[in-house]
């Protein structure tokens, strides 16, 4: 027997763990025994594991499958008077190789074990074949079955290789044969070299081709069995072969794990890849880089995989006290054997992470071993069956934790495959295995592998002494790039920069360009919080780095606020505020305009005018782009309350707070940053569109694109204290948004907005015009109050201007402006209003207002006769009134008697209120007027003399018509209608015309000559009628003038006509 190494001082030993549990298996029937099927055990030829339950087969050809409790769940007889030799088992199909007593060469049989035959009470077979290469039968040494049963490989001891490819076709087949299997290819032969090991290498996404290793005593050879390349001559990847039993596949089947005296072997598809060498009798051949093994396992006579553990079975010993084994040495230290007897050794170690999870010895021997169940069986030669069970993981890891080999436990957790839960848990206890010894560095690299998975105030709250705060940085920088710090992450961080005074950290922070993924899966969220990040700059005063955010990530409220409330760069905040355009400068406008003027009041009414009238973009200059101011500047003077006047009707748009700013992005100004969610900053607001409105036909043609304008009126309030630059800016608005200039009249050409509301526009051009004539009024200084009072006569006399008069009516009243009051007064038909103005200007003592009211008189006096009576009062008012005038007093008596204003009796009755005005006066006007109604009287008199004859006239006609004893006798000869001789028929009228009769119409009663005037009559008396009836149409006149209506209605007979009611009573 073999001599088990002895240990040497200078070999390097791995460790050894307790990791599997040795738990005896007894028959669920006896508890005393092993189970029943294991108690024959040389009988047993071999095992299989099975996705139905364990297979078991014997050397008399029969075949077990057992259940979880190791009972029979069926038996046949697979190879009749012969023994099974090998199997192997994929997907419910068992694959059988036997000799059977009629047959010299070995046979192939395929059973489904998902499917049984219900005369034998077996599997069903679905195939059986001879194996045969040459005439000569050699006995099988190897097999080896891919996971999808595409392929079957026989290794017989001549050195041969027999493939069947496509056996998954062939087995699912509809053939009834039981033969019709694929015709093998031999692909290997080699009649020195044995067939020792066969595997295939499963095909992967990087390598989709499926190889078969194949093992000799001497060499190990790899044969593309699929894909493009297959079927040639298998190449040799390592030139020392392997024992039987020594070679079979690692467990992720991608390399072929070989084992020999001296070392381990994996190797691939085109070369020997890893090695563990072992110290022995061969040690001077091992490569440098290989582990050492030998004095823990020593000499292999089985290898078998379990997971992804490597378990061997060494051949047997005898047991020494001087072993390098500590399982021997242990085991001769327990155990009085008697000398020369034997034991063997079972290793299980992990190949990945170098170290030993179990090691046992067996004085009975090894038959067999085996995985089932995801358990680890090891049967041995006396029949006893063992069950290696590993133990839970969290218990592996609390041993490893124990002793300290937290490295040793990632390399586990990793290799099982465990969650990342459970590996961040194992980095926090390694973590705080360091911190403990003090090892803040190494802790730190622990800590930052837990985010995600433990609470970052866990790790902050060890880190906040000031002297391990470098190690906190590389905690909450990691907590950034990686898109997990919050807000007070952000603030922690920031805070430490601006501690340790580190601007390059601080630079290298703010302006990183690394995007977190979003939930979408999209690179599109910043790594840390932007509104903190600009809080803590500004209050830690790096207000270069805050406007650096601010800028680059569009917060353009933050931005403004601070260069303009912080760093008094005016300058650039105007710059950038006419960069934003139109709709975003708008709101900050309105929220910084005031200081802005107060600091820049030219350029900053440039630009308000530019944002209120222009419907392109904003440009920027070239002196402004590169002109940056960053001193400190002093502040204006405080903020004044807002103008008394459309106070209303201004938006009112509230500061945002320093916590909670908010964000206008602008639709104008696009910068080359990917647009970023709300979690970053607020999505853009969208202002109302300012109204515009074309009024004159010389408006310029619309352009294709263009920019919301904003009302003027919001930025009214930003002018208190800048009268002359608001002026400005009302007039600039005025002439380039709608055309209009106060002193020219003619159409001037402007930009038409096609989206303006024409309301808005009205009442914006209404507040922009009321505003500036308000202006006008209130320049200071003599030299500007004389150009402005010109400006505001001009606004009023332009009367394409829409101001609102009744509101320049006040303001003029207010201000004393007389040619404004007396424009509008006169625009507004208040002419009495403008002649008593000038009158109470004379009470006033303005020695030419008199003269003024007789200018005004003459004026307005056409057509408006209620003027000379007040004006007559007023210029008779005084004596000195009525020297300085006596030629316009007669003038006005002139009009007086001309226009019939006044009745001679009025004009005595106003001459005489007062003792001012003489009879001397009025002397000659009277004897004029006492003269001219004489002649009235006479001629009246004629008139009424003239009446009276002629209707006694006409009564003494009526009375000879209506008398019946007088006849009419009728001497015309001539007809009244052709002018031809009367000749009969004729028809003969009363009022004395005569006509033939054919001259007439038929049934015509009344003389056509007399008929229009006779119906003028009717009309007058219906019409007299419905006036009589019309009590108060009466009633107003004589309230009027009560002589001429009596009078009028007695001539009309309306107050003593009959009414028809009367008449039938």
């Amino acid at each position: 027997m073999a001599q088990q190494p002895t240990g040497s001082a200078a070999a390097p030993a791995w460790r050894q763990f307790p990791f599997f549990d040795q738990v005896p298996v007894k028959d669920i029937h006896d508890l005393g025994s092993a189970p029943e099927v294991f108690q024959k055990t040389p009988e047993i030829s071999t095992i299989a594991a099975s996705s139905v339950g364990l297979v078991v087969a014997d050397i008399h050809g029969s075949v077990f499958l057992l259940n979880r409790d190791f009972e029979i769940a069926k038996s046949w007889i697979a190879h009749t008077g012969g023994r099974v030799t090998h199997m192997a088992e994929r997907r419910g199909v068992l694959i059988t190789l036997g000799e059977e007593d009629a047959a010299r060469h070995p046979f192939l049989k395929v059973w489904d074990l998902q499917k049984f035959d219900k005369k034998t009470g077996g599997p069903l077979l679905l195939r059986s074949a001879k194996v045969q290469s040459g005439n000569r039968p050699h006995p099988v040494s190897t097999i080896a079955l891919s996971a999808t049963l595409s392929n079957l490989a026989i290794g017989l001891g001549d050195g041969t290789v027999i493939l069947y490819r496509h056996l998954d076709q062939s087995i699912y087949s509809t053939s009834g044969s039981l033969s019709a299997l694929p015709k093998p290819r031999v692909i290997h032969e080699s009649p020195t070299e044995p067939i020792t090991g066969l595997g295939f290498r499963e095909p992967t996404e990087d390598i989709p081709n499926v190889y078969l290793f194949i093992v000799t005593t001497n060499h190990v050879l790899c044969y593309q069995a699929s894909g493009k390349g297959s079927g040639g001559t298998p190449a040799v990847v390592d030139e020392i072969g392997a024992g039987l039993g020594c070679a079979i596949m690692d467990w992720k089947a991608q390399e072929i794990v070989v084992a020999r005296d001296e070392a381990i072997y994996l190797v691939g598809s085109e070369s020997r890849g890893g090695c563990y060498a072992f110290e022995g009798l061969v040690y001077s051949q091992f490569r440098p880089w290989c582990t050492f093994l030998t004095y823990i396992i020593g000499l292999k006579s089985k290898i078998h995989t379990h997971r992804n553990y490597i378990v061997i079975v060494s051949p047997p010993f005898t047991p020494s006290a001087s072993a390098a084994s500590a399982t021997v040495r242990n085991f001769v230290a327990r155990n009085v054997a008697p000398a020369g007897s034997d034991i063997t050794k079972v290793s299980v170690f992990d190949p990945e992470n170098k170290f030993v999870a179990h090691t046992n010895t067996f004085t009975e021997g090894v038959r067999e071993i085996f995985s089932a169940w995801g358990k680890l069986y090891v049967l041995a030669n006396n029949g006893t069956l063992i069950c290696l069970e590993e133990k839970p993981t969290s218990t592996k890891l609390d041993m490893l934790y124990r002793k300290g080999l937290y490295l040793l436990a990632l390399n586990i957790a990793e290799t099982q495959k465990l969650d990342e839960s459970h590996i961040a848990d194992i980095h926090k206890q390694y973590g705080d295995h360091l911190y403990n010894k003090g090892d803040y560095d190494g802790a730190m690299a622990q800590y930052i592998q837990t985010i995600r998975y433990v609470q970052p105030s866990y790790v902050i709250r060890k880190f906040l002494d000031a002297q391990r705060i470098h190690n906190l940085v590389t905690y909450l920088q990691e907590l950034h790039s990686l898109g997990l710090a919050n807000s007070d992450h952000t603030t922690l961080l920031l805070n430490t920069y601006t501690k340790l005074k580190d601007v390059t950290r601080l630079d290298s922070f703010i302006k990183r360009e690394s995007l977190r993924t979003s939930a979408d899966g999209e690179k599109d969220e910043l790594p840390f919080d932007l509104d903190t990040a600009i809080r803590v700059c500004r209050q830690a005063g790096y207000f270069e780095h805050a406007s650096y955010l601010a800028k680059k990530y569009e917060r353009h409220e933050d931005y403004l606020r601070i260069q303009i409330e912080d760093a008094g760069n005016y300058k650039d905040a105007l710059t950038y505020l006419r960069r934003l355009g139109a709709e975003a400068a708008e709101s900050n406008l309105a929220r910084y305009g005031r200081a802005m003027l107060d600091n820049l009041p030219e350029e900053t009414t440039d630009l308000l005018i530019d944002i209120c009238t222009s419907l392109s973009p904003l440009t920027v200059d070239a002196d402004e782009s590169e002109a940056s101011p960053t001193g400190q500047r002093d502040r204006g003077p405080s903020y004044l309350s807002y103008l008394a006047l459309n106070r209303a009707s201004v938006v009112s748009i509230p500061s945002p707070s320093d916590n909670a700013p908010q964000t206008i992005q602008s639709n104008a100004v696009k910068q080359s940053e990917p647009a970023r969610r709300d979690s970053v900053h607020e999505a853009s607001r969208q202002s109302d569109s300012p109204p515009g409105t074309p009024t004159t036909a010389t408006a310029a043609k619309p352009r294709a694109t263009t920019v919301k304008r904003p009302s003027p009126r919001l930025y009214f309030a930003h002018f208190v204290d800048h009268t002359n630059h608001f002026v400005r800016f009302l007039e600039s608005v005025a002439r380039r948004r709608w055309g209009q200039v106060a002193e020219n009249t003619e159409p001037i050409p402007f930009e038409v907005d096609p989206n303006a509301d024409e309301e808005a526009e009205k009442r914006d051009q209404v507040a922009v015009w009321n505003t500036l004539f308000e202006l006008y009024l209130s320049q200071p200084g003599t030299d500007v109050d004389a150009a402005a009072d010109a400006k505001a006569l001009a606004l009023l006399k332009n009367t394409s201007l829409p101001y609102d008069p009744t509101h320049a009516l006040i303001l003029c009243s207010t201000r004393s402006f007389t040619p404004g009051l007396v424009l509008l007064w006169e625009r507004m038909g208040m002419h009495e209003d403008v002649i008593r103005f000038f009158m109470d200007r004379h009470q006033e003592g303005d020695a030419d207002a008199s003269t003024e009211v007789v200018r005004r008189l003459k004026q307005y006096g056409p057509g408006r006769e209620r003027l000379y009576p007040l004006v007559l009062r007023f210029l008779t008012s005084t004596p000195a009134l009525l020297a300085k005038h006596r030629d316009d007093v007669v003038d006005v008596l002139k009009v007086i008697d001309e226009e019939k204003i006044m009745p001679p009796v009025s004009v005595v009755q106003v001459l005489s209120r007062n003792d001012v005005a003489s009879v001397g006066l009025v002397k000659e006007w009277l004897m004029t007027r006492i003269k001219s109604a004489r002649e009235e009287v006479e001629t009246d008199q004629q008139l009424i003399l003239s009446y009276r004859m002629e209707t006694q006239a006409k009564l003494r006609q009526v009375e000879e018509l209506a008398d019946p004893d007088r006849p009419k006798v009728f001497h015309v000869t001539q007809c009244a209608a052709c002018q031809g001789g009367l000749d009969l028929p004729a028809v003969h009228f009363m009022c004395g015309h005569s006509y033939h009769q054919r001259c007439l119409a038929e049934n015509e009663t009344e003389c056509p000559n007399c008929a229009r005037e006779h119906g003028m009559i009717r009309e007058i008396r219906r019409n007299n009628e419905r006036l009589a009836d019309q009590h108060d149409l009466f009633l107003s006149e004589v309230r009027e003038g009560g002589f001429n209506a009596l009078a009028a209605g007695f001539s009309r007979g309306t107050l003593n006509m009959s009414r028809a009611e009367d008449v039938a009573v």
